[in-house]
């Protein structure tokens, strides 16, 4: 059987609401707290910006949205300077098990190259072993190290 190729394109301020409805698949999978008014205030200081990074939409057979990446910038100077996060990706359940996920990961790297960047980071929940198997094995490296986060804001409380 000929591999399918993961067919993608960058998502435009016109994909706020397709972008919203798959990171609350997304997170509802992935049991984080999906808090509308945060999710739609990073989209579109995404989709405004193409500084700070940018939004795939993976497409299934009939050109449907069927899951998305977000890959975004920081610095830092462990890092070199200026690298990337993987920050989400997924890909709806109908997309897996055939190798689709290595190759969102190799679209999203080549992505990474091509703004300059040297380095790829991202984050995996502990209790989302299969994702963290992928990685492992498309070269990523488990640096023993815990996400800690506070919320700066007075109108968010402090949650996952």
């Amino acid at each position: 059987m000929r591999p399918v190729a993961l067919a993608f394109r960058q998502a435009t301020q016109a994909d706020r609401a397709a972008l919203l409805a798959q990171m609350r698949l997304f997170y509802a999978e992935d049991r984080i707290a999906f808090d509308q008014a945060r999710a739609r205030t990073g989209v579109e200081a995404l989709l405004a910006d193409p500084r700070n990074g940018e939004a795939l939409l993976w497409l299934d057979a009939q050109a449907q949205v069927a899951g998305y990446a977000v890959m975004t910038l920081g610095f830092s100077l462990e890092q070199g300077g200026t690298y990337a996060l993987l920050d989400e990706l997924y890909l709806s359940p109908a997309l897996r098990g055939g190798g689709l996920g290595r190759q969102a990961l190799a679209i999203i790297e080549q992505r990474a190259r091509l703004r300059g960047v040297g380095r790829l980071r991202l984050e995996v929940n502990h209790h989302n072993a299969a994702a963290k198997r992928l990685y492992l094995s498309c070269g990523y490296l488990d640096e023993g190290r815990d996400l800690l986060t506070r919320s700066l804001s007075p109108l968010q409380e402090d949650r996952p």
